[in-house]
């Protein structure tokens, strides 16, 4: 198993419970959204369900790399 998949496998969980935070906060906070939480809530899950993989894909190399960001100068 590559570095990448196994960092992206241990980042999923902790990706969906963001992407599930997210999308149950902004169903239930508006009321106009909140009276169909019936139905938006199962999106909201299929949804954080289908995009945890890709984010998570994503964000596996910068969580290995050891500097990322290009404006820290290199002897620091």
């Amino acid at each position: 198993m590559r570095t990448r998949t196994s960092i992206a496998a241990l980042i999923a969980l902790p990706v969906n419970a963001v992407l599930f935070g997210f999308g149950a906060i902004a169903v239930l906070s508006i009321p106009a959204l909140a009276e169909h939480a019936k139905y938006l809530l199962p999106a909201v899950i299929l949804a954080g369900f289908a995009a945890t993989a890709p984010i998570a894909w994503m964000l596996a190399p910068r969580l290995r790399a050891r500097q990322h960001r290009s404006d820290l100068p290199r002897n620091a």
